[in-house]
This record gives C-alpha cells, sequence and structure tokens, in this order.
C-alpha cells in the first residue's frame, strides 16, 4: 500500500483532491508521502523551518474524514503572516520562533476548512524585506535547480517545496513581489491577487497599506485557481469589499481568455542591466502570445521607475520599523536580537518624517494613476519578472566594514545618517535591482503573475510577468492557462536525491 513519489508528483493539489475522492489513495498515504519527500530534499534545499509531522498525522487520523475541495492534500503554509493558534510564527526571526501565535489567519482558516493538510512552515527572509531567503536564524533556503543559488524571497522556502515536489502548492505572500520572484526563479506558476481580494486578518486588517497580499505558489496554473476560490472573498474586519468574480476562478482556466492586447517592455524600471537572456525570452513570449491571436506592442507605462523604488523603499522602511517594534513588545526581545539589515531599515523607518511619509503615499496614487492610463490602452503589461536568473547565495551580503559602520551608527541611533549614506543604495540594490519589475503591482494594488515558460542555457527558470487591471484576476489566468497549454512546464523536474533528471 502507499504511493510512491514518482506516483505522488504525476498529480497536481487539484488531481490529489480528486484521488482522495475516489478512493484512490487516503488522506494518511499522501501525507507519508509528501512527509518522506520532505525528508529527502531538506538538507538539500533547507525550505522548512518548522515541521508539524504529528499535528498533520492526527488530523488525517481523526475519526471525523477531512472535507472540503483539497481534503487530504498536504499543504505547507509560510513562516511570515499565516498564523496557526498555538504554534509560532517565527517571522525569520530566532526570538519570534520562540512565542506560539495566539489565533489562526482567516487564510489559514479557509485552507484547513478546505481539508489541506498542514505539515510544516516554511523558511522567509526576517520579516520578509529581502528578495532572498537567507536568514540568520536557520540559514539559506536552496533552489532546487541549482543549490548554489537562491530560490527568490520572500515565499522562497515555499516555492523550493513546490519546486523539489515535497508538496504541489504552499502558501506564500506578496509584499513587492514575494509570490512572483521565487516562482519565477524556482519554475513555478505565481499570482499576486489584487488589493483586497483575499483577507489579511483578523491580526490586522491589511498589510503595507494593501500592498500586500496572501496567495500560492503552485505547479498548475488550475491549482492556483481553485486555491483563489478558497481564499477570495471579503472578511468583516477588512478595509475592502472587493467585488466577486463572476464566476469560480477554477473555470476561468477551461477556456482560451478574449484576444488581449498586452504592451510588452524589457527595460529596467530601475535603469540597472537586463539579462539579455531574460530579455530574449519575454520577446520569445510576446511572439508566442501573438500566434495565439493576442496583440503585442512595446510599450510601458509613463512612470519614474526610480522614484517608484524610492517610494516603495521609503514606506517599506517604515513598515519594517513598525514590525521591529511589534516583535520586541510580543517577544521582549532586544534590539540587537534582529539581523543587521532588518536594524538598518528600520533606522532608516523611524528617521523619516510625518510629512515625508505622507508625501510618500501621495506618490502611491500618481503611480497608480499612471498605471491606470496604460491600461486604457493595453489589457496586460508584459515584462521580465527578474531581470536576471536566480543569483548565487551569499551575493548580497553586507561587507565586513558596510557592516562594521552601520553597528557604529545603530549603536548610536543616527538613523537619519543611515538614511543620506550610501548605505541605503546597497540596500535598494540588493532589494530591487534583480527583480525591479514586481513592486510596481504592489504600490497600484493590481493584480500580477509570473508564468515559468523558459529556461536559459544552463537550465534555470526563468519567469514572464504579466499586470493586469483591478479585478482581472479571471483574465490573468485564463492567459496562463492558454500559455501552459502552448508550452507545459509542470513535467520539469530538477534533480534531487531521490528524483529522476527532468525528461
Amino acid at each position: 500500500m502507499g504511493i510512491t513519489w514518482d506516483e505522488y508528483r504525476e498529480h497536481d493539489a487539484v488531481g490529489l483532491a480528486e484521488l482522495v475522492k475516489s478512493g484512490a489513495v487516503s488522506p494518511v498515504e499522501l501525507l507519508e508521502a509528501a512527509i518522506a519527500r520532505a525528508d529527502a530534499v531538506e538538507p538539500t534545499i533547507n525550505a522548512i523551518r518548522h515541521r508539524l509531522d504529528d499535528d498533520a498525522r492526527a488530523r488525517v487520523r481523526a475519526r471525523s474524514p477531512l472535507s472540503g475541495p483539497f481534503a487530504g492534500v498536504p499543504f505547507l503554509i509560510k513562516d511570515l503572516g499565516q498564523h496557526l493558534a498555538g504554534v509560532p510564527t517565527g517571522s525569520g526571526n530566532r526570538s519570534l520562533a520562540r512565542f506560539p501565535r495566539p489565533e489562526t489567519s482567516t487564510v489559514v482558516q479557509r485552507w484547513l476548512d478546505a481539508g489541506l493538510v498542514v505539515f510544516g512552515r516554511t523558511a522567509t527572509p526576517e520579516f520578509g524585506a529581502r528578495a532572498i531567503t537567507e536568514p540568520v536564524a536557520g540559514g539559506p533556503t536552496r533552489n532546487p535547480w541549482d543549490p548554489s543559488r537562491t530560490p527568490g524571497g520572500s515565499s522562497g522556502g515555499s516555492a523550493a517545496a513546490v519546486a523539489a515536489g515535497v508538496v504541489p502548492v504552499a502558501g506564500g505572500n506578496d509584499g513587492g513581489g514575494s509570490i512572483r520572484i521565487p516562482a519565477a526563479a524556482c519554475g513555478l506558476f505565481g499570482l499576486k491577487p489584487g488589493r483586497g481580494v483575499v483577507p489579511s486578518g483578523p491580526e490586522v486588517d491589511e498589510v503595507f497599506h494593501g500592498a500586500a497580499v496572501q496567495g500560492v505558489l503552485s505547479r498548475t496554473v488550475r491549482d492556483s485557481a481553485a486555491m483563489l476560490d478558497v481564499l477570495a472573498g471579503s472578511a468583516p474586519e477588512g478595509p475592502y469589499r472587493a467585488a466577486p468574480a463572476e464566476r469560480p476562478y477554477a473555470e476561468a482556466v477551461v477556456d482560451d481568455p478574449r484576444p488581449l492586447r498586452i504592451g510588452l517592455s524589457t527595460v529596467s524600471p530601475l535603469g540597472g542591466p537586463v539579462d539579455p537572456q531574460a530579455a530574449a525570452l519575454v520577446r520569445d513570449a510576446g511572439e508566442l502570445l501573438t500566434g495565439l491571436g493576442h496583440v503585442v506592442e512595446e510599450s510601458a507605462p509613463a512612470i519614474d521607475g526610480q522614484r517608484l523604488a524610492t517610494d516603495f523603499l521609503t514606506a517599506w522602511f517604515a513598515m519594517v520599523a513598525a514590525e521591529v517594534t511589534a516583535a520586541r513588545e510580543f517577544t521582549g526581545c532586544a534590539e540587537g536580537d534582529f539581523e543587521i539589515e532588518t536594524r538598518m531599515m528600520a533606522a532608516i523607518g523611524r528617521s523619516l518624517s510625518a510629512p515625508e511619509y505622507l508625501a510618500t503615499q501621495s506618490r502611491w496614487h500618481q503611480h497608480t494613476r499612471a498605471l491606470a492610463a496604460f491600461h486604457e490602452r493595453y489589457d496586460m503589461l508584459l515584462t521580465p519578472t527578474m531581470a536576471r536568473p536566480a543569483w548565487p547565495i551569499g551575493e548580497f551580503d553586507l561587507a565586513l566594514p558596510v557592516r562594521l559602520a552601520a553597528r557604529g551608527l545603530l549603536t548610536a541611533r543616527i538613523g537619519g545618517v543611515l538614511g543620506r549614506m550610501n548605505l541605503v543604495e546597497k540596500l535598494a540594490v540588493a532589494n530591487l535591482e534583480p527583480a525591479p519589475f514586481t513592486q510596481l503591482a504592489n504600490v497600484t494594488g493590481r493584480p500580477a503573475s509570473s508564468v515559468p515558460l523558459y529556461r536559459t542555457s544552463s537550465g534555470l527558470p526563468l519567469g514572464i510577468q504579466f499586470v493586469g487591471r483591478p479585478g482581472s484576476e479571471p483574465e490573468l489566468l485564463a492567459l496562463a492557462a492558454q500559455l501552459e497549454r502552448a508550452q507545459p512546464w509542470a513535467h520539469l523536474w530538477p534533480s534531487l536525491p531521490d528524483s529522476p533528471s527532468a525528461a
């Protein structure tokens, strides 16, 4: 009895749920297959921070059978913003990892109600504040396609686990690209829902002015669509009431979308380099889309990318400052219990004046108006998801002289000086230059997706990004499913322990 990993990996989450429903396999067998796979690959990828095997086994062996659209399917939640009552949420920080949370997040409860079996929490950088997953607490998570490289961040643990076949889909969230960047780095599909579509409560009514949203990373588009059916819908504590979709999201992936007008850009909003392969693959995608009946033209929103990046980071640093304060109040830990990069961001955030912050927020709305003007002509914006393939682990570690200078300034509590030094520029490069295309959708609250159509000449995944209008999640899903049918990717697998090479 039981199910082998070769059998397990043939199915996405929807397919596994169908096997359980038909009686072909039991939730116990699926869970043991997922646990065995995690045990096999964790020494290589280091993706799971907190195992919940015993709790999961108790759930699948309970007298009452599981119910819901994903009944019996193994699942992992991110160790950030996805709380499970009685279990710590570490958020990439060693102190927080010792303190259980008092209540379950709305999205986690919706996953549980859908019958998913949570058996672990996936790694994230401290407070999800970087596009890499290399926290001091737990060490770096590694990309299954090349363990010397990052899986991206901040949902890097979830991306690595899905890409390695531990689970077919896993929880993530996205405040500046944190679903789309790791999806692109690991060869997965990632959808960032629009502002207000998925709730963030009950602990907070919104995160990062609604720019940070909850979602999943998956191997197939239909899994993300079916998961959005589980997650979408306003909650009483939420500040937004997003209009419900006209039909289930799962139905949107069945048919091809209408012919779309798509604006294509391969120029980095920051003016930095874009890997020639990343640019070429986006143009290849444009040709594929044209062949599928869409109209593709070179065009980009009239937005000052450097200004948008500065406005994004200004608000981001303020949010990190608030996160540090909240964590200290919750745990009683000291300022020195946070990573040096986190402390630098927090110090800069604390140095901002109220007028500076309000001016930043006003410019967020200007960027939104500019993107809305673009969408008057184009249904979608097409760009690379990342400016280059996944980069080596440790590439963006701060040099020792920079770390020593930062420690001295932090000890002297001179946050304003930090804000005027090139340390801010170094943080901007580390966070944004490798993936400068994703923040626009967060600042403007638009839905966006990363589609894993391509591999580089060395075999590393590279994703393409689509940004749509408000409420365009069905079209984003339909378009991704059309591309998936035209150029499938779910059959591609990295070479890992006990894993065959991709065929």
